[in-house]
Formats: structure tokens, sequence, C-alpha cells
């Protein structure tokens, strides 16, 4: 039985668009794994995601949200609980909510402490067993195919048997992609949406509002989709990044070696570049992983519509983080450039603005007071981040002057025109090295600019300005 919140909800709630009438929202929670800017409303003409652009036609797309740590597991626990990362906290993908920041509500207990019905499908943490308090119901995982990587294939299967050793026999090492004659649920995120329609369906049946957690896979490696997506897009027309080279001056604390993808796949070189054809082979991947999950996401924003709640949920979409193709001779995140910082936001609130793109800097950890202010709920006082509901209504509202972003001993400050990062000694006493990009000159960061003489000032203000926000980290080390 829904009570308690009314009163609340008539003040600060979600506006409907039904007879000016006012009632507890739902919230549709979309996150889509290593997911960067890559769909049509960010200015990638050569993808088909008719869906994600759909949302963002109905809602308001944020160009400059930032992940907290651009690595899964990090990035999802600092976003869930509204905290930023420190040196001992939200540090790797291996993180728990439970572990580094425990005794405190996340974003989805808030939600059902407050009388929501909270249900999580798919990757929603990066361990489906982390912060099992916050949800009504026991999180949902399908699975399908070989290892965690959901193999179907024979020639896959061949592989994984040829790298399998007698030191580590479970061991998955599979191609980095395929794309066999299936239908959408032969894999995982299909099924995942089947699974969430079924949810919508029996959710709004009942009396209390619902907080449906739905965690996409894809485009995550591997890059393994149905047939017909891959089919969207022809190997010839697909490009190459068009700066395949370590940025001038940028230190070597900057850079990787995309680990994940040369330990994990087969046929990876272990050193070095990869050939332009496997770089294309790889492109070719994510982009049909992007469109697999583009119509897994359609599915759910259809159903919404066919059960008449679309007009009082709120729909989020966010990736936890960006993605390098190649740029800066650079594969996957793990690093403090902007293509990997800077990842998907849309937000579509029923009352509220659409069809508008914003500039406003933002954070993930925005995100839980957002929520708390559109469906009526107080904000726990734990919170590090600062609602954005000013943008909804307003795109060009302005929220704060920078996002911080860390990973590992690299920790930057986003400003309207420049990324500046330090990069700390292991104990974090001192800074080795730093790095400044003009992101109105130079928005692909080529250039680091920090030996400038003439930027001395404003490595001197961003440098005060992250050790401000370090500060007033609710928790701090």
């Amino acid at each position: 039985m829904w009570m308690g919140l009314v009163p609340l909800l008539l003040i600060n709630g979600c506006k409907s668009q039904k007879q000016g009438e006012i009632s507890p929202p739902n919230v549709l929670f979309i996150a889509v794994d290593d997911l960067r800017l890559q769909a049509n409303i960010y200015g990638q003409p050569q993808m088909v995601t008719p869906n994600i652009d759909r949302l963002g036609k109905d809602g308001i797309v944020f160009n400059r949200a930032y992940c907290s740590v651009p690595v899964c597991g990090a990035s999802r626990a600092s976003l869930l609980s509204g905290a930023r990362p420190t040196f001992t906290r939200f540090v790797n993908y291996h993180t728990r909510k439970d572990v580094d920041l425990p005794g405190v509500p996340s974003l989805p207990k808030w939600f059902k402490d407050h009388g929501y019905t909270t249900v999580s499908n798919g990757k929603i943490y990066h361990h489906s067993d982390d912060d099992l308090e916050a949800w009504t119901e026991e999180p949902h995982i399908p699975t399908s195919g070989i290892g965690w990587q959901s193999y179907l294939t024979e020639a896959s299967r061949g592989i994984i048997e040829k790298n399998r050793t007698s030191e580590k026999p479970d061991q998955v090492i599979g191609p980095a992609y395929e794309h066999p004659d299936v239908e959408d649920n032969a894999y995982p995120d299909g099924q995942l949406a089947e699974k969430s329609i079924t949810d919508l369906r029996r959710l709004s049946k009942q009396e209390n509002p619902f907080f449906l957690a739905v965690g996409f896979w894809k485009p995550h490696l591997p890059f393994n989709a149905p047939n017909k997506y891959w089919d969207l897009y022809s190997e010839k027309d697909i490009k190459l990044a068009d700066n395949p080279y370590k940025p001038e001056n940028a230190p070597d604390a900057a850079m990787h070696k995309w680990g994940e993808l040369r330990s994990m796949y087969d046929n990876i070189p272990q050193e070095g570049p990869l050939s332009d054809e496997m770089a294309r082979e790889l492109i070719h991947g994510y982009y049909a992983c992007v469109s697999y999950t583009d119509t897994q996401i359609g599915k759910l924003l259809d159903e919404l519509d066919n059960l008449g709640l679309s007009e009082n949920t709120i729909v989020i979409l966010w990736g936890d983080h960006g993605w390098h193709l190649g740029e800066h001779t650079l594969w996957c995140k793990h690093c403090n450039f902007d293509r990997v910082m800077n990842a998907p936001l849309i937000v579509k609130a029923p009352g509220y603005g659409k069809g508008h793109a914003s500039n406003a800097i933002t954070e993930f950890i925005d995100i839980y007071p957002t929520l708390c202010e559109l469906c009526g709920l107080p904000e726990p006082g734990h919170l590090d981040g600062t609602s954005f509901v000013s943008v909804l209504d307003n795109p060009k509202q302005a929220v704060k002057d920078a996002a911080y972003v860390k990973y590992r001993g690299g920790e930057s400050i986003i400003s309207n025109r420049y990324s500046y990062t330090e990069f700390r000694s292991a104990d974090n006493s001192e800074i080795q090295d730093i790095m400044l990009y003009d992101l109105k000159d130079d928005p692909a960061e080529n250039i680091n600019i920090s030996g400038r003489e003439n930027m001395k000032p404003v490595i001197q203000q961003l440098s005060s300005q992250l050790a401000e926000i370090k500060s007033e980290i609710n928790g701090a080390d």
C-alpha cells in the first residue's frame, strides 16, 4: 500500500501531464555498460540508434555528464550511493558498495524505504549480490552460452578450448566478437528486455510506485550480438580514429596498455597497435552491440506506452563510463581522458522539458538527489551531488562549475573550458605529473598544454578548485 508521501509529492513531485494532477512517479532506471557518446543525438550520424534518439527527443540530453570513476564497479557504486570516490573508496571494478560505504542508504534502498517497489534486472551493481537490502525482490541475472561472456557459436567454443590450460582449466578466453544468426533473446540482453517487460506489466497493476532498474551488458566486450545488428553496418564505411597517437606532451601516467582487451580475448596482440583491419572489426562489433542494446531499450519504451505508464514514469538512461576505440592509441576505459570520463545521460521526466540538449556540467552523483527531488523524497545527509532538476526546465541553466573524476592516482577536474588532471604518487603525498587540455580549441585532447607559461594561472586555479572539491567530500579519507 502506498502511504505517507502524497503531501511531499504535491509540493515537489514530478509534474503530471494528466489534468494537472500529481501522483507518485515511477522510475525506469536504464544502465548501459561501456556506452560512450555513440548515437545520432551525440552527433554520430553513422549510428543506428532510433530508440536512444527517441528518448533524447522526449527528454533532455546531457552532453557533459561525467562518471566519478571510469571503471564499471567503482562508477556504479559511486552513482548508486551518491558519493564521490576517494583514495580508498570506489577504486576499481571489484568495488562493492557494501564494503566501501556500508551503513548509508543507496538510491534504490532510499526509494524502497519510502514506499517504492524496487527491482533489479541485469547489471546494476558490478556484483549482483551487492547491496541486496536495496531491492524488494532478489536481483535477476539472465545467462546463456559459455561464461559470463555468453559465447554461442561452435567457432567460439573451439577458440575457448584452445586457450584452456591445466593451470586455469575454467578460464574463458574467446574471440573479441561473434555475430551468429540468432534471435535477440539468445543473448542475455534480449532475455533481460523480455523479463523487464513482464515486470512492467506486473508492476503496473500494483498501487505502489516502482523503481525498475534495468542494466544492459552490451556494448561491453566481447562484442557479441545477433547478426542482424552486424549487418546494419558496412565495414568499408567504418572510419578509424582520426587521432590514433599519444597526445603531444602527455605524461606516461596518462596512458595504459588496454589490458582488458589484450588479456581476455583471443588473437589480440600483446604489444603494439592493432592492425587497421582488426580495429575496423572491433569498431564494427561495438557499433553492432550499441544497436542491439538500442533495440532492447526501444522495447521497454514501447511497453511503457502500451501500458499507459509513460505520462507518470521518469526514464533515465546512463552509460557507466565512456570508451576508447583507438583514440590516443587506446582501447577500453581506465584513464583520465574526456572520451572515457564523459558518458551518456538522458532524462525524461513527465511535465518537464523535452527535445533539448544541455551543456551544463553534471556528475553521476547528481542523479540521486535529482530523482529524490523529482519524486518528492527528502535527501539523505550523505550525498555529495547536486540536483539538476532546474536543467530539466531550462537546459541552459548551470548546475556547477566543474566535475570531479578519479582513476587510481589520476584526479581530474573538468570545467566549462578545461580538463585538468593531477597524477599523484601511490601514497597520495605528491603530484608527479599533470596534464591540461583546452576543450574549446582542442576537444579531442591532442595537445597537453600544461607546460605553457600562460597556462600557469589556469593550472593554479584548477588545482585549488580540485583541492576544494576533495576537501568537501563526505566521509573523505
